[in-house]
């Protein structure tokens, strides 16, 4: 956290998109593969592994939306950054906060690619823990302005209009999604419940917007009536994982989806006119985690927010870790005495 508010959160946000930018447009390189989730009546807990050859990175994550009610957050997590080359690991790092930082980047460059240039509104529907960050990232990165404000819990927008009044952006609290949405040139979806719901409907979606659908991150849930996704150009982080977690989970196996990193890369065209809807099915992907975790080691590299972990045996002789033990055990004897 200190070393964020030393960089700055839209900076560090910044910072985060062109590293995804930059990792993105090396895609090949990685390994890919949908994440590692077990879930239950309360939630879920995922792995997310990915390399690109050199390193390595996992993140531990949760989901569990009744959380909050016992005063815990519904999403916590942890990652770890390692050399291929020897498997050792190089950094362990909280991951809560710096998920929250590289999903409001990913949403950033996705709204680059696809939104209308001149896009400055953006109504927010879910106000919870993500919506400052995306507020931020939307306003550096894209251009945004205004803000409109729509959750459920009038708390919770009361709360994100306060974290948000020394911004510099335009704050309207609104009474219903409808209200929210009218006008907007940008819609971003971020709510918590793990069930299918319908956010918006097709009427609410007029010609030209773009939409980020960041909420959907489980089978069995999410936000947009089916007929949006038929009139919009979707665009995906990964098809296998968004397949199972995403907002085309509602569509038939041939529904045809774009991932992100072919547009980035120019191999194929984002937004084609101005009056297209285009929508980004976010859930979240290892490579966007991978790129946060490059991003944290490279700016510990000249940093004092970092500690040095004693976590790995290391006997003198690699051969003989049972040796190493039996000398602890005899200082651990003579300390006693």
């Amino acid at each position: 956290m200190q070393l964020v508010l030393d960089t700055g959160i839209e900076e560090s946000i910044a910072q985060i998109a062109a590293y995804i930018e930059e990792d993105f447009r090396r895609w090949h390189l990685f390994d890919k593969t949908a994440r590692v989730a077990s879930h239950s009546r309360d939630g879920v807990i995922e792995l997310m592994p990915t390399s690109d050859g050199v390193s390595y990175a996992f993140k531990y994550v949760n989901g569990h939306p009744k959380n909050t009610h016992s005063g815990l957050q519904t999403v916590t997590a942890f990652g770890l950054l390692a050399a291929v080359d020897t498997g050792y690991p190089e950094l362990l790092s909280e991951m809560t906060v710096l998920t929250a930082l590289r999903t409001a980047a990913t949403s950033a460059l996705a709204t680059k690619y696809l939104a209308r240039p001149d896009s400055k509104i953006m109504a927010m529907i879910g106000n919870g823990a993500q919506s400052e960050f995306q507020a931020l990232a939307l306003k550096r990165i894209c251009g945004v302005t205004s803000i409109r404000l729509y959750d459920t819990d009038s708390a919770a927008m009361e709360k994100c209009r306060h974290n948000l009044l020394a911004t510099g952006l335009e704050l309207k609290i609104c009474s219903s999604p409808e209200d929210a949405v009218l006008g907007a040139d940008i819609v971003t979806t971020c709510t918590a419940d793990k069930q299918n719901a319908t956010i918006l409907t097709d009427n609410m979606v007029g010609a030209g917007m773009h939409i980020n659908a960041i909420g959907g991150d489980c089978p069995g849930k999410t936000e947009l009536h089916p007929d949006i996704l038929k009139r919009a150009e979707v665009f995906v982080e990964y098809t296998p994982q968004t397949r199972i977690e995403g907002e085309i989970q509602q569509m038939p196996e041939d529904f045809q989806s774009t991932e992100l990193w072919q547009v980035i890369t120019g191999a194929v065209h984002g937004r084609s006119n101005s009056r297209q809807i285009t929508l980004f099915d976010g859930v979240g992907f290892a490579i966007e985690d991978f790129s946060a975790l490059r991003w944290l080691r490279d700016r510990l590299e000249s940093s004092s927010h970092k500690e040095i972990l004693d976590m790995i045996a290391d006997p003198d002789d690699p051969k003989d870790l049972f040796g190493m033990l039996q000398r602890a055990s005899a200082r651990s004897s003579k300390t006693a005495c």
